[in-house]
């Protein structure tokens, strides 16, 4: 039981630090409310879990070769910088909770965040250093069935957080001030903005270095 509340210990510490998810579910979830923001977050995890598919059956490599890996930066970029222009030009508009974008559908948020985990190159590199170890790690000492339940593990931590995650953001969006609210979404915004760009620049790297 110890084994397992650690591996849910390190689904949670995966999903805390800030990046494109978080950011995107803090924004999500001002703007949009709490379902919004959860959904970017098991948009993401859907992304996590086939990541974590296609290390478990070996295939992952052909993933980081450098053709695949400049697509995918590219369109990390594109997916990155549009949603971050999205989340400063609407800042303004859509604080209030009487309001809401009608194109902004469950849907597209389970989209955005699926389309940024999915899209980032990092990721699939994180994962085969995180998963890839656990499955050397594990496969030696323990049975299919164990492996499985432990993999459950850093789903439940990674589920934990974005509900934390989605709470938090609504929990802002109903005490914070419109004013912070929106400035809150504008930094948001620039976050992704900022990782689109990194994006940009890791793909010309790649392209020209």
């Amino acid at each position: 039981m110890s084994t397992f509340i650690s591996y849910i210990v390190l689904g949670l510490s995966l999903s805390a630090p800030m990046g494109p998810i978080n950011a995107a579910q803090l924004d999500k979830g001002i703007r949009f409310g709490f379902f919004h923001a959860w959904l970017v977050g098991v948009g993401g995890m859907a992304a996590d879990g086939i990541f974590m598919l296609l290390i478990y059956f070996g295939i992952a490599q052909f993933i980081d070769t450098p053709v695949i890996k400049l697509f995918l930066w590219i369109f990390g970029f594109f997916v990155l910088t549009y949603t971050g222009i999205d989340s400063i030009q609407k800042a303004g508009s859509t604080v209030s909770s009487s309001h809401q974008s009608p194109d902004e559908t469950k849907g597209k948020a389970f989209r955005t965040g699926f389309l940024m985990a999915i899209s980032n190159p990092l990721s699939i590199l994180f994962w085969l250093g995180i998963y890839g170890s656990i499955l050397a790690q594990t496969s030696s000492s323990y049975e299919m069935g164990q492996l499985f339940l432990y993999s459950m593990g850093i789903f439940l931590g990674i589920t934990l957080w974005d509900l934390t995650m989605a709470g938090v953001a609504t929990g802002a969006r109903k005490l914070l001030s419109p004013l912070i609210l929106c400035i809150i979404s504008i930094v948001s915004g620039m976050v992704l903005m900022g990782f689109g760009i990194y994006f940009g620049i890791e793909a010309c790297r790649l392209l020209f270095g």
